[in-house]
């Protein structure tokens, strides 16, 4: 990953968009066993580990706590996938997974990550027409 204060926001978005692709994979992975008996629901917690992240630097404002985050280092910043109430039951079969939830939440990760793509693309676009001036 490039390290600079230009790019922070773009590593940023880069580690947010891998964590919404996880996500993505995940409630793949959760419509795909939704007919599997015991199997429990899956989720990526990354929005809270990013909030944990920025709220505990000593920096007083967002761009100097963005610059703060180490993107190098996979174990600090990432999606964690974990298994969503893991005792609750939805079915008899104890199957955890609602369809009509998984797709609703899929649809909605696909338009987190198109967003993610587009706003890193038109950063970089910025920095093109900065360099031809």
């Amino acid at each position: 990953m490039i390290r600079s204060n230009a790019f922070d926001y773009i590593s940023l978005m880069d580690k947010a968009a891998d964590a919404s692709w996880l996500r993505e994979t995940t409630i793949s992975n959760n419509i795909a066993n939704v007919d599997t008996p015991g199997y429990k629901r899956k989720d990526v917690k990354f929005s809270d580990i990013l909030s944990d992240q920025l709220t505990t630097t000593r920096y007083n404002n967002l761009d100097q706590a963005v610059s703060a985050l180490d993107y190098t280092d996979d174990s600090s910043l990432h999606g964690e996938v974990y298994t969503d109430y893991p005792s609750f039951n939805y079915r008899l079969d104890e199957n955890n997974v609602d369809i009509d939830n998984e797709n609703v939440e899929y649809a909605g990760e696909q338009l987190k990550y198109q967003a993610l793509t587009t706003a890193i693309s038109a950063d970089f676009s910025c920095f093109n027409v900065v360099t031809r001036s």
